[in-house]
């Protein structure tokens, strides 16, 4: 096993300057500090994490807390996981997963086991009962959400007020005058999750201000219920041309139940979701959308909450701008 001795011996140097350069603890000139990483670089040396973390007093893990609620859609959560376990990665951080629904018990109880240095918390309600505690914690925090109240936290996520606008203009530039929005399972608005909320709200906001009728319903994620939602709303409002998504799992049922109804995609009906490129590339027609950028959104709480570890200071609140693509679920009304 190649030792902090063995690089010294490599770079010329004391291992005491080793040790420097690894934890950047004390300024080294350019010269060495190049002719250390390159000995590193060549003997393929990894300093023990279990000495870092005595060195530090940190343990070089992240908690992601994704409590896995009903409503909840696991394949995006997971992307959003795996983009904070690959930036942590890139700071040499681990990420502990927590998925149970413990409030705020749970963080508690992470907080006092010296497991983590940090935590990531998902899921997050606009009055969320976590918030009191993460302002109290003395370890860091980032919300990948944003409650009511961001007084004292790190908050960060897509702009979904603007999201749901920029779908209402879509559809009322096209010409349609009477268009709803399917949102999540009744399971999310209950609990007031955050990125629904405020998707509801820029919808009904969008609409108003362009002078057209917008209809929301939540949509549960099974086919009988968006057969059951879909028939009940069209037969209540016949005039319906355009429909926004909110709710991933339901857009393949949902394409079939319109096409199980006569209704074709675009033709007698525009069709547009808030979600992963890759899942609206892969419907037929493909579907416009705005996308969901769960790798940036995770990258960069995991970056804030590192840079607030350093003693730096991050955004309160970070909103990632709204992208909408026009493919070929879109077109004037009918």
């Amino acid at each position: 096993m190649v030792t902090i001795a063995d690089v010294a011996r490599q770079a010329g140097v004391a291992t005491s300057t080793v040790s420097y350069v690894l934890s950047g603890k004390r300024s080294i000139s350019g010269a060495t500090r190049d002719r250390v990483q390159e000995a590193v670089r060549v003997l393929g040396y990894r300093p023990n994490a279990s000495a870092r973390a005595l060195a530090s007093s940190r343990s070089n893990v992240l908690a992601l807390v994704i409590p896995l609620r009903a409503g909840m859609h696991v394949p995006v959560l997971m992307q959003f996981a795996t983009a904070v376990v690959t930036t942590a990665r890139r700071f040499d951080h681990d990420v502990l997963l927590l998925t149970a629904d413990e409030g705020r018990s749970g963080l508690e109880r992470v907080s006092q086991s010296a497991l983590v240095d940090a935590l990531v918390v998902m899921d997050v309600e606009l009055h969320d009962e976590r918030v009191p505690l993460l302002r109290e914690l003395p370890m860091p925090s980032v919300l990948i959400g944003i409650p009511a109240d961001t007084e004292g936290l790190t908050c960060i996520d897509l702009d979904f007020f603007a999201a749901a606008e920029q779908c209402v203009d879509h559809l009322t530039d096209l010409g349609h005058r009477e268009i709803a929005l399917l949102g999540t399972p009744s399971a999310v608005y209950e609990r007031q999750t955050g990125f629904a909320a405020r998707t509801m709200a820029g919808f009904q906001a969008a609409a108003e201000r362009r002078g057209i009728q917008g209809i929301e319903t939540p949509c549960e994620s099974t086919f009988d219920a968006v057969l059951g939602t879909v028939g009940e709303l069209l037969r209540e409002h016949p005039g319906i041309t355009g429909l926004v998504v909110q709710n991933e799992p339901i857009i393949g049922p949902l394409l079939d139940v319109l096409r199980s109804l006569g209704r074709r995609v675009p033709e007698d009906m525009s069709l547009l979701a808030i979600c992963a490129d890759d899942v609206a590339e892969r419907q037929v027609p493909k579907l416009s959308s705005v996308t969901l950028p769960a790798d940036e959104i995770g990258q960069q709480a995991v970056e804030a909450l590192i840079a607030k570890l350093d003693g730096n200071q991050a955004p309160a609140v970070t909103l990632v701008p709204a992208q909408l693509t026009a493919r070929a679920s879109t077109s004037t009304a009918p």
